[in-house]
Protein backbone atom coordinates (compact mmCIF):
# COMPACT_ATOMS: atom_id res chain seq x y z
CA UNK A 1 0.00 0.00 0.00
CA UNK A 2 2.65 2.24 0.92
CA UNK A 3 4.52 1.49 -2.66
CA UNK A 4 1.06 2.36 -4.25
CA UNK A 5 0.71 5.38 -2.53
CA UNK A 6 3.79 6.88 -3.55
CA UNK A 7 3.19 5.87 -7.14
CA UNK A 8 -0.02 7.64 -6.60
CA UNK A 9 1.01 10.81 -5.45
CA UNK A 10 4.08 10.83 -8.19
CA UNK A 11 1.25 11.48 -10.80
CA UNK A 12 -1.10 13.59 -8.61
CA UNK A 13 -3.92 10.93 -8.79
CA UNK A 14 -5.40 10.21 -5.04
CA UNK A 15 -7.91 7.11 -3.97
CA UNK A 16 -11.42 7.78 -2.97
CA UNK A 17 -12.30 4.97 -0.63
CA UNK A 18 -10.06 3.19 -0.59
CA UNK A 19 -11.30 0.18 1.18
CA UNK A 20 -14.33 -0.11 -0.68
CA UNK A 21 -15.19 -3.67 -1.69
CA UNK A 22 -15.14 -4.28 -5.49
CA UNK A 23 -14.91 -7.88 -5.42
CA UNK A 24 -16.12 -10.25 -2.56
CA UNK A 25 -14.66 -13.35 -4.04
CA UNK A 26 -11.63 -13.18 -4.12
CA UNK A 27 -11.59 -10.31 -1.60
CA UNK A 28 -10.54 -7.37 -3.66
CA UNK A 29 -11.22 -3.10 -2.15
CA UNK A 30 -10.51 -0.39 -4.51
CA UNK A 31 -6.93 -0.13 -3.40
CA UNK A 32 -5.86 -3.65 -4.24
CA UNK A 33 -7.45 -3.04 -7.98
CA UNK A 34 -5.88 0.02 -8.20
CA UNK A 35 -2.74 -1.81 -7.28
CA UNK A 36 -3.05 -4.16 -9.92
CA UNK A 37 -3.83 -1.88 -12.13
CA UNK A 38 -0.19 0.19 -11.78
CA UNK A 39 1.55 -3.44 -11.42
CA UNK A 40 0.25 -4.25 -15.22
CA UNK A 41 0.47 -0.87 -16.60
CA UNK A 42 3.42 -1.47 -18.73
CA UNK A 43 2.69 -4.50 -20.10
CA UNK A 44 -1.54 -2.78 -20.61
CA UNK A 45 -0.32 0.49 -21.62
CA UNK A 46 1.32 -0.22 -24.71
CA UNK A 47 -2.45 -1.46 -25.70
CA UNK A 48 -4.44 1.53 -24.47
CA UNK A 49 -1.75 3.99 -26.22
CA UNK A 50 -3.34 6.52 -28.68
CA UNK A 51 -6.63 4.59 -28.97
CA UNK A 52 -9.92 5.98 -28.76
CA UNK A 53 -10.75 3.81 -25.55
CA UNK A 54 -14.37 2.97 -24.05
CA UNK A 55 -14.45 1.90 -20.03
CA UNK A 56 -17.07 0.13 -18.57
CA UNK A 57 -17.87 1.43 -14.89
CA UNK A 58 -19.13 -0.82 -11.97
CA UNK A 59 -19.84 2.19 -9.27
CA UNK A 60 -20.81 0.09 -6.70
CA UNK A 61 -18.77 -3.01 -7.73
CA UNK A 62 -18.57 -6.65 -9.44
CA UNK A 63 -21.25 -7.69 -10.04
CA UNK A 64 -23.44 -4.38 -9.68
CA UNK A 65 -25.03 -1.87 -11.76
CA UNK A 66 -23.05 -0.79 -14.71
CA UNK A 67 -22.49 1.30 -17.71
CA UNK A 68 -20.15 2.38 -21.00
CA UNK A 69 -18.51 5.17 -20.70
CA UNK A 70 -17.31 6.77 -24.19
CA UNK A 71 -17.11 10.21 -23.72
CA UNK A 72 -14.92 11.94 -20.73
CA UNK A 73 -16.75 13.45 -18.11
CA UNK A 74 -16.32 16.76 -17.49
CA UNK A 75 -14.90 16.70 -13.84
CA UNK A 76 -12.12 14.90 -15.43
CA UNK A 77 -8.48 16.33 -14.67
CA UNK A 78 -6.48 18.43 -16.52
CA UNK A 79 -4.07 15.72 -17.75
CA UNK A 80 -6.76 13.38 -19.31
CA UNK A 81 -6.05 13.58 -22.90
CA UNK A 82 -9.32 13.11 -25.53
CA UNK A 83 -9.77 12.42 -29.07
CA UNK A 84 -12.62 13.68 -30.64
CA UNK A 85 -14.25 10.84 -32.81
CA UNK A 86 -17.83 11.23 -34.53
CA UNK A 87 -19.64 13.09 -31.44
CA UNK A 88 -17.64 11.41 -28.71
CA UNK A 89 -14.98 12.80 -26.61
CA UNK A 90 -13.25 9.43 -26.50
CA UNK A 91 -10.45 9.36 -23.73
CA UNK A 92 -6.78 8.27 -24.52
CA UNK A 93 -5.19 6.72 -22.04
CA UNK A 94 -1.32 6.86 -22.53
CA UNK A 95 0.21 7.02 -18.90
CA UNK A 96 -0.14 5.82 -15.83
CA UNK A 97 -1.84 8.96 -14.37
CA UNK A 98 -4.63 8.32 -16.55
CA UNK A 99 -4.95 4.75 -15.84
CA UNK A 100 -4.87 5.15 -11.97
CA UNK A 101 -8.02 8.08 -12.38
CA UNK A 102 -9.81 5.78 -14.42
CA UNK A 103 -9.31 2.80 -11.59
CA UNK A 104 -10.36 5.53 -9.02
CA UNK A 105 -13.58 5.82 -11.31
CA UNK A 106 -14.41 2.41 -11.21
CA UNK A 107 -13.50 1.80 -14.64
CA UNK A 108 -13.31 -2.23 -14.55
CA UNK A 109 -13.28 -2.87 -18.22
CA UNK A 110 -11.10 -1.63 -20.84
CA UNK A 111 -12.06 -1.97 -24.98
CA UNK A 112 -10.18 -0.67 -27.48
CA UNK A 113 -10.70 -0.03 -31.04
CA UNK A 114 -7.93 -1.98 -33.66
CA UNK A 115 -6.85 1.09 -34.76
CA UNK A 116 -4.83 4.39 -33.48
CA UNK A 117 -6.44 7.56 -33.19
CA UNK A 118 -4.46 9.10 -35.94
CA UNK A 119 -5.13 6.26 -38.78
CA UNK A 120 -7.96 4.52 -40.13
CA UNK A 121 -5.83 1.43 -40.81
CA UNK A 122 -6.27 -1.49 -38.43
CA UNK A 123 -3.11 -2.63 -35.92
CA UNK A 124 -3.95 -6.16 -35.34
CA UNK A 125 -6.56 -8.55 -36.81
CA UNK A 126 -8.20 -10.31 -33.19
CA UNK A 127 -10.24 -13.84 -33.85
CA UNK A 128 -12.88 -13.49 -31.07
CA UNK A 129 -13.78 -17.41 -30.19
CA UNK A 130 -16.77 -17.07 -28.29
CA UNK A 131 -18.91 -20.29 -26.96
CA UNK A 132 -22.64 -20.06 -25.74
CA UNK A 133 -21.51 -20.54 -22.39
CA UNK A 134 -18.41 -21.30 -20.14
CA UNK A 135 -18.75 -25.09 -20.10
CA UNK A 136 -18.49 -24.87 -23.76
CA UNK A 137 -14.77 -23.96 -23.58
CA UNK A 138 -13.04 -26.44 -24.63
CA UNK A 139 -14.56 -25.92 -28.04
CA UNK A 140 -12.84 -22.18 -28.04
CA UNK A 141 -9.60 -24.34 -27.47
CA UNK A 142 -10.22 -26.45 -30.04
CA UNK A 143 -10.78 -23.10 -32.58
CA UNK A 144 -7.19 -21.57 -31.42
CA UNK A 145 -5.15 -25.33 -31.88
CA UNK A 146 -7.00 -25.12 -35.79
CA UNK A 147 -6.16 -21.45 -36.29
CA UNK A 148 -2.40 -22.26 -35.06
CA UNK A 149 -2.20 -25.00 -37.49
CA UNK A 150 -3.56 -22.64 -40.42
CA UNK A 151 -0.96 -19.76 -38.84
CA UNK A 152 1.96 -21.31 -38.29
CA UNK A 153 1.56 -23.04 -41.80
CA UNK A 154 1.11 -19.68 -43.25
CA UNK A 155 3.74 -18.18 -41.05
CA UNK A 156 1.98 -15.60 -39.41
CA UNK A 157 2.70 -15.34 -35.63
CA UNK A 158 -0.44 -15.24 -32.95
CA UNK A 159 -0.80 -14.19 -29.24
CA UNK A 160 -3.48 -16.41 -27.97
CA UNK A 161 -5.32 -13.99 -24.71
CA UNK A 162 -8.17 -15.63 -22.66
CA UNK A 163 -11.04 -12.93 -23.09
CA UNK A 164 -11.80 -13.24 -19.51
CA UNK A 165 -15.45 -13.49 -19.88
CA UNK A 166 -16.37 -16.98 -21.90
CA UNK A 167 -14.07 -17.49 -24.63
CA UNK A 168 -10.43 -16.77 -26.12
CA UNK A 169 -9.16 -14.12 -28.48
CA UNK A 170 -6.12 -14.11 -31.04
CA UNK A 171 -3.87 -11.04 -31.64
CA UNK A 172 -2.43 -11.32 -34.71
CA UNK A 173 -0.11 -7.75 -35.24
CA UNK A 174 -0.01 -5.92 -38.49
CA UNK A 175 3.04 -3.66 -37.90
CA UNK A 176 3.25 -1.53 -41.25
CA UNK A 177 1.39 -3.80 -43.11
CA UNK A 178 -1.02 -0.99 -44.91
CA UNK A 179 -3.81 -3.52 -44.70
CA UNK A 180 -7.20 -1.94 -44.51
CA UNK A 181 -10.06 -3.40 -43.12
CA UNK A 182 -11.75 -4.67 -46.16
CA UNK A 183 -8.31 -6.43 -46.46
CA UNK A 184 -8.48 -8.11 -43.00
CA UNK A 185 -11.67 -9.27 -43.82
CA UNK A 186 -11.23 -11.36 -46.40
CA UNK A 187 -8.10 -13.02 -44.38
CA UNK A 188 -10.62 -13.59 -41.45
CA UNK A 189 -13.49 -15.09 -42.94
CA UNK A 190 -11.47 -17.30 -45.29
CA UNK A 191 -10.00 -18.87 -41.78
CA UNK A 192 -13.29 -19.29 -40.88
CA UNK A 193 -14.36 -20.63 -43.37
CA UNK A 194 -11.52 -23.18 -43.43
CA UNK A 195 -12.66 -23.88 -39.52
CA UNK A 196 -16.62 -24.64 -40.45
CA UNK A 197 -16.10 -26.54 -43.49
CA UNK A 198 -13.45 -28.93 -41.37
CA UNK A 199 -15.74 -28.97 -38.44
CA UNK A 200 -19.47 -27.95 -39.21
CA UNK A 201 -20.60 -29.10 -36.09
CA UNK A 202 -18.27 -27.18 -34.24
CA UNK A 203 -17.89 -24.11 -35.42
CA UNK A 204 -20.18 -21.15 -36.89
CA UNK A 205 -20.24 -17.64 -38.40
CA UNK A 206 -24.03 -17.52 -37.92
CA UNK A 207 -24.80 -14.21 -36.34
CA UNK A 208 -27.95 -15.32 -34.51
CA UNK A 209 -27.71 -16.70 -31.62
CA UNK A 210 -31.08 -18.86 -31.78
CA UNK A 211 -29.56 -20.55 -34.83
CA UNK A 212 -26.25 -21.08 -33.39
CA UNK A 213 -27.33 -23.70 -31.14
CA UNK A 214 -23.71 -25.21 -29.10
CA UNK A 215 -21.60 -24.65 -31.84
CA UNK A 216 -18.70 -21.76 -30.97
CA UNK A 217 -19.38 -18.63 -33.03
CA UNK A 218 -16.14 -17.37 -34.92
CA UNK A 219 -16.60 -13.84 -34.49
CA UNK A 220 -14.91 -11.98 -37.66
CA UNK A 221 -17.66 -9.57 -38.80
CA UNK A 222 -16.74 -7.46 -35.43
CA UNK A 223 -13.20 -6.72 -37.11
CA UNK A 224 -13.83 -3.61 -38.15
CA UNK A 225 -14.14 0.26 -37.64
CA UNK A 226 -15.96 1.24 -34.57
CA UNK A 227 -15.76 -2.17 -33.03
CA UNK A 228 -13.87 -2.72 -30.07
CA UNK A 229 -11.88 -5.83 -28.23
CA UNK A 230 -10.80 -6.28 -24.36
CA UNK A 231 -7.86 -4.78 -23.92
CA UNK A 232 -4.99 -7.44 -23.09
CA UNK A 233 -4.71 -7.61 -19.05
CA UNK A 234 -8.09 -5.99 -18.95
CA UNK A 235 -10.22 -7.35 -15.46
CA UNK A 236 -13.47 -8.28 -16.70
CA UNK A 237 -16.73 -7.14 -14.95
CA UNK A 238 -17.36 -11.06 -13.44
CA UNK A 239 -18.00 -12.45 -10.49
CA UNK A 240 -13.96 -14.14 -9.44
CA UNK A 241 -12.21 -11.52 -10.73
CA UNK A 242 -11.34 -12.75 -14.44
CA UNK A 243 -8.38 -11.34 -16.65
CA UNK A 244 -8.21 -11.17 -20.00
CA UNK A 245 -4.87 -12.74 -19.42
CA UNK A 246 -2.38 -13.13 -22.66
CA UNK A 247 -1.15 -16.83 -22.91
CA UNK A 248 1.60 -18.59 -24.04
CA UNK A 249 0.72 -20.95 -26.82
CA UNK A 250 1.92 -24.29 -24.86
CA UNK A 251 -0.59 -22.92 -21.84
CA UNK A 252 -3.72 -23.43 -24.67
CA UNK A 253 -4.61 -27.05 -23.72
CA UNK A 254 -7.76 -29.07 -22.23
CA UNK A 255 -6.39 -28.06 -18.90
CA UNK A 256 -7.10 -24.55 -19.42
CA UNK A 257 -9.14 -23.19 -17.20
CA UNK A 258 -10.57 -19.08 -17.37
CA UNK A 259 -11.52 -18.88 -13.39
CA UNK A 260 -7.84 -19.44 -12.98
CA UNK A 261 -6.66 -16.56 -14.45
CA UNK A 262 -7.95 -13.37 -11.42
CA UNK A 263 -6.23 -10.77 -10.68
CA UNK A 264 -4.42 -11.96 -8.16
CA UNK A 265 -3.49 -14.77 -9.77
CA UNK A 266 -1.79 -12.76 -12.88
CA UNK A 267 -0.36 -10.30 -10.33
CA UNK A 268 1.83 -13.43 -9.41
CA UNK A 269 2.07 -14.46 -13.15
CA UNK A 270 4.01 -11.30 -14.40
CA UNK A 271 5.73 -11.19 -11.60
CA UNK A 272 7.51 -14.32 -12.51
CA UNK A 273 8.44 -13.48 -15.74
CA UNK A 274 7.86 -11.53 -18.87
CA UNK A 275 4.22 -10.86 -20.61
CA UNK A 276 3.56 -13.54 -23.17
CA UNK A 277 2.61 -10.29 -25.77
CA UNK A 278 5.86 -8.72 -24.94
CA UNK A 279 7.03 -8.82 -28.73
CA UNK A 280 3.55 -8.00 -30.00
CA UNK A 281 4.47 -4.29 -31.46
CA UNK A 282 7.40 -5.28 -33.26
CA UNK A 283 6.05 -8.81 -35.16
CA UNK A 284 5.32 -7.56 -38.47
CA UNK A 285 3.92 -10.50 -39.98
CA UNK A 286 5.45 -9.69 -43.28
CA UNK A 287 4.04 -12.64 -45.06
CA UNK A 288 -0.05 -11.83 -44.63
CA UNK A 289 0.26 -8.91 -47.48
CA UNK A 290 0.81 -11.38 -50.04
CA UNK A 291 -1.69 -13.76 -48.86
CA UNK A 292 -4.62 -11.28 -48.67
CA UNK A 293 -3.31 -10.18 -52.31
CA UNK A 294 -3.55 -13.97 -53.32
CA UNK A 295 -7.14 -14.34 -51.35
CA UNK A 296 -8.61 -11.18 -53.37
CA UNK A 297 -7.61 -12.79 -56.55
CA UNK A 298 -9.73 -15.63 -56.20
CA UNK A 299 -12.40 -13.63 -55.21
CA UNK A 300 -15.41 -13.72 -58.13
CA UNK A 301 -15.66 -10.71 -59.98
Amino acid sequence: METLHKMLACHDVGITHPDKVIWKQPGINKAQFISYLTEVSRFMLPFLENRALTTIRFPHGVPGESFFQKNCPDYAPEFIQTAVIGDNHFIVCNDLSTLTWLGNQLAIEYHVPFQTIDSDLPLEIVFDLDPADRSDFPLAIKAALEIRKILDRLKITGYPKLSGSRGLQIHIPLAGSLLTYPDTRIFTSFIARLLIEKFPDDFTVERLKKDRGNRLYIDYVQHAPGKTIICPYSPRGKEGATVAAPLRWEEVNETLRMDQYTIPFVLQRISEGQCPMQDFFKQENRSLPAIVSSLKKQIPR
